[in-house]
């Protein structure tokens, strides 16, 4: 019943992140993966506390997910996800995900920094052991 409802407030948590910075999904080889960035304020505290993620106005939370591209909706089965993200003084920033699995879904949780009016270029590798595919996505985060 726990899980249920960690799951349920985590889906509801990102479903009103999703309005606030619309999640976005690229096919990359056998894979489709759906991604968001927002700012971590937008996170509940008793969520942040359950996924040991911090809440800062200048903290920003990455999700993604890796599903089976020939199978919608199923996990991709034993993933790798690493990467990091650049500013534009292109200073890096290693970006240290997180593997969260609860039930059928399997997700990964990273968080970053970043200044106010902020664009950050993300860089994901995502690799199965047999391939490697990279996700490249920017996003512009402001304090709040």
């Amino acid at each position: 019943m726990k899980n249920l409802l960690s799951t349920l407030l985590l889906l509801s948590s990102l479903l009103f992140t999703q309005s606030a910075s619309a999640q976005q999904a690229m096919r990359l080889g056998p894979w489709e993966v759906h991604y968001n960035a927002f700012n971590s304020t937008l996170l509940r505290a008793e969520m942040a506390q359950q996924y040991d993620l911090q809440r800062s106005s200048t903290l920003a939370t990455l999700n993604i997910t890796v599903l089976a591209a020939d199978e919608p909706g199923k996990p991709a089965q034993k993933v790798t996800v690493t990467g990091y993200s650049m500013n534009p003084l292109s200073q890096q920033q290693r970006l240290d995900f997180n593997q969260v699995i609860e039930g059928d879904a399997v997700y990964y949780l990273a968080q970053v920094r970043f200044t106010n009016l902020e664009t950050l270029r993300f860089f994901i590798t995502i690799d199965d052991g047999k391939q490697q595919q990279t996700l490249r996505f920017h996003k512009e985060f402001w304090a709040n």
